[in-house]
């Protein structure tokens, strides 16, 4: 008797034990679900003349930590913690950005991104590196998509700054690599929008031009003021008069789309040469005028012939069917997956943890491979070269913001094609 109630006592203390451990577990499983989410502070222009870049990297950005979070999120020793994109709106301004980041710092947000203008992305860089000195417990880190002045990898590099797009250098040559075979070629106009940027491409290009093609000639090379002309008819009556047979531009958002719009009206009937030729509203523009004549360099496209490229759009398109929200980039996709691998690694959130794990990132998404380079803090990755064509033409399964027309991979570069030297001599904690 006193045997069999010696093991009822401790039958009991094993059911007591086991349901002890199954609601710790349990708690600590719900702990994980509900532990407090990575943010990261997306600095942008949200409204004004470039909200719809704005919102389109949004959607880019939901996407890619929307995938990081579908497999548990980023694995910490204290739990998985989920990502969590928070917006601040620069309104397109310098000064904007400037104290939307300090709103993200008063937030204790440790990770900002921006992208969408080279000058916001150079003073954020000069107030980061400075805040980071003076306030060393609250450090953060600067994650730039497409601000791609080739100076903010170079002279103005930053332990702090990691840039996941090609700079300007970087993707001129991937568009002069097809630029230099156009025999037919003899006459070129360049165009940019007047900021850092613009700047940096007009340079470059002359540059390039000189070295690759001193037989073309430039017949026009000029600026404009940046997202302030409603009516680019007089540049398009210029561009027209000058006789060009191409015209090489950086333009982005509406300043592209209005500029080849206006041409397209003027009887403009020459080639572009474009950074960003194949999205937000430009294909729509150009019409059957830019079949075989817009040329567009990119980090990656959707017609990337290949199997995992398909499946990556197809996705993309799921997840966002509205075809005015068709623009995706990998290297946005790229730069959360870069993070979750650099937090992880450092099993930690603080900056400076994960800076030293990003430098070392390499990483890999629907058949892309790219891994950040330590010495200037420059993604390297493959870019394409691509040209407009009728959707259902041979290599353009797929259209832009249904369209009508899509972009033709005609040349592809891997990242040590695509790399090239520096001059950053970073200065290191």
């Amino acid at each position: 008797m006193i045997f069999t109630t010696r093991l009822r006592r401790r039958a009991l203390a094993t059911v007591l034990l086991a349901a002890t451990c199954a609601t710790a577990a349990l708690a600590q499983g719900q702990a994980a679900s509900a532990a407090a989410p990575i943010r990261i502070g997306m600095i942008e222009g949200l409204s004004g003349p470039f909200a719809n870049t704005g919102e389109a990297v949004y959607r880019n950005l939901v996407w890619a930590t929307e995938r990081v979070n579908a497999r548990g999120g980023v694995k910490l020793p204290g739990g998985n913690r989920p990502l969590v994109i928070e917006r601040f709106d620069s309104k397109g301004q310098t000064e904007e950005a400037l104290s939307a980041l300090r709103s993200a710092i008063d937030r204790d947000i440790t990770v900002v991104t921006q992208g969408n203008s080279s000058a916001a992305a150079s003073g954020l860089i000069d107030a980061i590196n400075k805040h980071n000195d003076r306030d060393p417990r609250r450090q953060v880190l600067f994650l730039n998509y497409s601000a791609v002045d080739p100076v903010l990898t170079n002279q103005n590099c930053s332990y702090w700054h990691f840039r996941f797009d090609a700079h300007a250098d970087m993707r001129m040559t991937a568009l002069m690599s097809v630029l230099r075979e156009d025999k037919d070629l003899k006459s070129v106009y360049l165009i940019g929008q007047d900021y850092s940027f613009g700047q940096a491409v007009l340079r470059e290009a002359r540059s390039q031009l000189a070295s690759k093609r001193p037989d073309v000639k430039i017949v026009g090379d000029e600026l404009h003021p940046m997202a302030r002309i409603k009516d680019f008819a007089p540049y398009a009556a210029k561009i027209k008069a000058s006789g060009a047979q191409a015209v090489l531009t950086g333009n982005w958002g509406n300043d592209l789309t209005l500029l080849v719009k206006a041409a397209r009206e003027a009887g403009f009937d020459g080639s572009f040469y474009t950074f960003y030729g194949n999205a937000l509203g430009a294909p729509a523009a150009i019409g059957d005028a830019g079949i075989g004549k817009v040329v567009a360099v990119a980090d990656w496209f959707p017609n990337v012939p290949t199997k995992e490229s398909e499946a990556f759009y197809q996705s993309f398109r799921q997840r966002f069917p509205n075809p005015a929200d068709d623009y995706v980039h990998m290297r946005m996709q790229l730069m959360i997956e870069s993070l979750a691998q650099a937090i992880e690694r450092a099993g930690s959130v603080k900056a400076a943890d994960v800076a030293v794990q990003l430098e070392r990132a390499e990483v890999q998404l629907a058949g892309q491979t790219a891994r950040m380079r330590a010495a200037d803090h420059q993604f390297q990755q493959a870019l394409a070269v691509a040209v407009m064509d009728r959707q259902g033409a041979p290599g353009v399964k797929f259209d832009v913001e249904g369209s009508g027309y899509g972009f033709r991979v005609i040349r592809s570069l891997s990242p040590q094609q695509a790399e090239l030297p520096h001059a950053c001599n970073m200065s290191r904690p």
